[in-house]
């Protein structure tokens, strides 16, 4: 088996399994996506009633919060799953992708949004 070969193959299996991951990744960062969404959506809409109820600017601050419980818990949902981190995991696949060009670009190579390797010509000095 010539080196150029074997190069190639190695190539290939880094490829395979480079979209093998991201195609892993793309339904959990889907999902996060969805639930960052609809929580984003609920706490902004019981935000904006919470905010209009005329007997929030008389009321405690935390009774009016008791008022609106809706609004209490998705804003505190909305926190929690930030402290969890789910900004990460709904950019995970960005985050490999930009960490693996900047290497490959040392190669003259790059890869797309699937994971598929893109080979760049040589430049001439």
């Amino acid at each position: 088996m010539s080196l150029e070969s074997q190069t190639c193959e190695d190539l290939k299996a880094f490829e395979r399994r480079l979209t093998e991951v991201l195609a892993c990744l793309q339904p959990s960062c889907l999902r996060w996506r969805i639930i960052l969404g609809l929580v984003s959506i609920t706490t902004g809409l019981s935000a904006f009633f919470w905010i209009s109820d005329p007997q929030t600017s008389y009321a405690p601050f935390f009774s009016s919060l008791m008022n609106h419980p809706v609004f209490f818990i998705s804003a505190l949902t909305l926190i929690c799953l930030f402290i969890y981190g789910i900004h990460k995991l709904v950019i995970s696949p960005q985050i490999i992708i930009s960490r693996t060009r900047s290497v490959l670009n040392e190669f003259n190579m790059s890869c797309n949004e699937k994971g598929m390797l893109i080979l760049k010509g040589f430049q001439k000095e």
